[in-house]
C-alpha cells in the first residue's frame, strides 16, 4: 500500500485533486468576499450610465422610444418630472408609488434615511439601496436633477446577493466533484502515457545494474526529455557493455598470463627436480671414470679406451634424457603445436618393424602384423610415431617366452561410431600387477626395479605417450591379456 502511494501516478492524481480543491476554495472565498460588492458596483455603474444617457438625449425627438428601450433592456423603472408634472414614466406602478407625495414622505416610505444605505452621492445624483416594505423587494434607486431642471428617478430591482453566492458556491462544489472524476480519468491516461517510458527506463536500469545489457530503450522520435534520457541510457548501456567486455578480456588475458607463468615456474621446478634426480648416476659414473683417467689407474691402452667409452656412453644417455624431459615438459604444459596431416598408419607400422628387424632377430622375437591395406588417419605423424615406437620398444624389452616363443602382435581395429581406429601392441610375457597398471604412466616409474641401465630405459616413454594422447583427447591404456600384456591407443580417421 505504501509503495502504491509512492508511485508517480498516485502523486500526480493527489496533486491534481489538491490543485482542484485549492482553486475551488479560492473561488468560494472570492464569491463570499468580492461578488456582493462587485454586484452592487456593476448595478451602480449601470444606473449612472442610464442617467448620463437620459441627460444627453432628453431633448431628442425619439427620446420616448429610447427611454422605453433602455428600460426594457436593463429592467429599469424610470420617472421624469418637471415640478409636480410627470413628463415620462416607464412603469405606472412605479409612478403610482410617488403620486403627489413630497420627497420627505417618499423617503419615509422607502426607509432610506440611514446613511449606510447611500451607495453614491454627488451634486446632482444620489444612489441608495432601498426596500419596498409592501412586497419585500430590494431596489437600487437613483434620484437626480437633469441639466434641463427636470427631476429623475431610476429604480432597478436587485436579487438577494447572499442567496446567489450560496447557489454559486454549491455549483462550484459540483464542478469540483466533476473535475476530480474527469481529472482522475484524464490523469490516469496522462500518467499511463508518461510513466510507461519511465517504467521501461527503470527496468532497463535495473537490468544494467545486474550487468544485463540486452534490453534497449525504444526511441519514439518525440524529441522530448524522456527520449533524450532514453538515448543517453542506450549510449551508457553500450559503453558499459563494451567496457565490461574489455575488462573481462583483459582479466582473462591476465589470468592466462598468470597461469602461463605458474606453468612455466612449475615446469622449471619439475624439470630441475627430474634432472637432478636422474642425472645423479650418470654424473657419478662420469666423475668416477674421469678421475680414473686423470689418476692413470690403468695404464694400458685398452682400459683407458674402456673408461673413455663409458664416459661417452653416459654423456649420450644424459643428452637423450634431457631432450626427452624437455619434450615431455613442453607436451604436458601445452608448449607444443601439433601439425595434423593425413598419412598411412599401416605403412608407418610396417616401416617401424623393418627398421627393428636386426634387433628382433637377435632376441628371437616374432612380430605379427597382418594389415595389408592402407589405413589413413589424421594426426601429427611425428608424435604418433613416438607413441608407436614407445609401445613397440616397451614390448621388445618386456617380451617373454610363452609356449616356446617370444611373440609381439600388432593389429588395427576400426571403430566407426568414434570415427577412429584402435592400434594395439601385444607382447607375450608376465601380466602387470593391478598396483602397477596405474603407475606405469608416471615418469621414471619402472615395473622391474632390477633392470640394468643398459636395457631398463629412462622411464619417460609411457609418460610421453600419456602427454601426447591427452593432447588429442582420444582413448589409450593398457590391459592384461592371456599370456601377455596389451597396450593400445586410438587415433582419428582421415575425412
Amino acid at each position: 500500500m505504501k509503495k502504491m502511494f509512492q508511485s508517480v501516478r498516485a502523486k500526480l492524481f493527489l496533486t491534481l485533486c489538491v490543485v482542484i480543491f485549492m482553486i475551488i476554495a479560492f473561488l468560494v472565498i472570492i464569491n463570499n468576499s468580492v461578488l456582493e460588492s462587485f454586484y452592487y458596483y456593476s448595478k451602480k455603474n449601470a444606473s449612472l450610465a442610464a442617467f448620463e444617457f437620459i441627460n444627453q438625449n432628453v431633448e431628442n425627438s425619439h427620446f420616448s422610444l429610447e427611454l422605453e428601450k433602455l428600460s426594457l433592456t436593463n429592467n429599469f423603472d424610470i420617472i421624469i418630472k418637471k415640478g409636480q408634472e410627470e413628463v415620462y414614466a416607464t412603469n405606472k406602478d412605479f409612478s403610482g408609488d410617488f403620486g403627489e407625495i413630497p420627497e420627505v414622505k417618499y423617503n419615509v416610505a422607502y426607509n432610506v434615511f440611514r446613511q449606510d444605505d447611500i451607495m453614491y452621492a454627488s451634486s446632482n445624483v444620489t444612489i441608495r439601496k432601498i426596500q419596498d416594505k409592501k412586497n419585500g423587494i430590494n431596489f437600487i434607486l437613483l434620484t437626480g436633477t437633469l441639466d434641463n431642471g427636470n427631476e429623475i428617478w431610476i429604480r432597478m430591482p436587485i436579487t438577494l446577493i447572499k442567496e446567489s453566492v450560496e447557489i454559486s458556491n454549491k455549483f462550484l462544489y459540483l464542478i469540483a466533484l466533476i473535475a476530480v472524476v474527469l481529472g482522475g480519468i484524464a490523469i490516469t491516461w496522462i500518467t499511463e502515457r508518461f510513466t510507461k517510458p519511465i517504467e521501461e527506463l527503470n527496468d532497463i536500469a535495473n537490468k544494467m545494474a545486474r550487468l544485463d545489457f540486452t534490453k534497449k530503450y525504444r526511441i519514439n522520435d518525440n524529441n522530448d526529455e524522456i527520449d533524450e534520457l532514453g538515448k543517453s541510457i542506450n549510449t551508457m548501456s553500450v559503453k558499459l557493455e563494451e567496457t565490461i567486455q574489455q575488462l573481462t578480456r583483459n582479466n582473462m588475458e591476465l589470468e592466462r598470463d598468470i597461469e602461463e607463468k605458474s606453468k612455466i615456474d612449475e615446469m622449471r621446478k619439475q624439470f630441475i627436480s627430474d634432472v637432478s634426480h636422474e642425472l645423479k648416476t650418470p654424473i657419478s659414473l662420469i666423475q668416477g671414470y674421469s678421475e680414473g683417467l686423470v689418476e692413470n689407474i690403468n695404464s694400458d691402452e685398452e682400459s683407458r679406451k674402456f673408461y673413455a667409452e663409458v664416459i661417452l656412453d653416459e654423456a649420450g644417455k644424459m643428452d637423450q634424457l634431457v631432450k626427452k624431459l624437455l619434450e615431455l615438459m613442453k607436451l604436458e604444459y601445452g608448449e607444443r603445436e601439433f601439425h595434423d596431416t593425413k598419412f598411412d598408419l599401416a605403412e608407418m607400422i610396417h616401416e617401424m618393424i623393418r627398421n627393428s628387424k636386426v634387433m628382433l632377430e637377435e632376441q628371437g622375437i616374432k612380430v605379427e602384423f597382418k594389415e595389408k591395406k592402407q589405413v589413413y588417419v589424421f594426426a601429427d605423424d611425428f608424435y604418433i610415431e613416438q607413441v608407436l615406437r614407445n609401445y613397440f620398444t616397451n614390448a621388445m624389452k618386456n617380451v617373454k617366452t610363452v609356449s616356446g616363443q617370444k611373440k609381439i602382435k600388432i593389429f588395427i581395429k576400426n571403430i566407426p561410431q568414434k570415427n577412429t581406429v584402435k592400434v594395439s601392441v601385444f607382447n607375450s610375457g608376465e601380466p602387470i600387477s593391478e598396483e602397477n597398471l596405474a603407475r606405469i604412466w608416471t615418469r621414471f616409474y619402472k615395473v622391474d626395479k632390477s633392470r640394468n641401465r643398459e636395457s631398463g630405459g629412462t622411464g619417460i616413454g609411457l609418460a610421453l605417450v600419456k602427454a601426447i594422447m591427452n593432447q588429442y583427447g582420444t582413448d589409450f591404456g593398457v590391459q592384461n591379456k592371456k599370456d601377455g600384456v596389451e597396450f593400445y591407443f586410438e587415433v582419428t580417421l582421415s575425412k
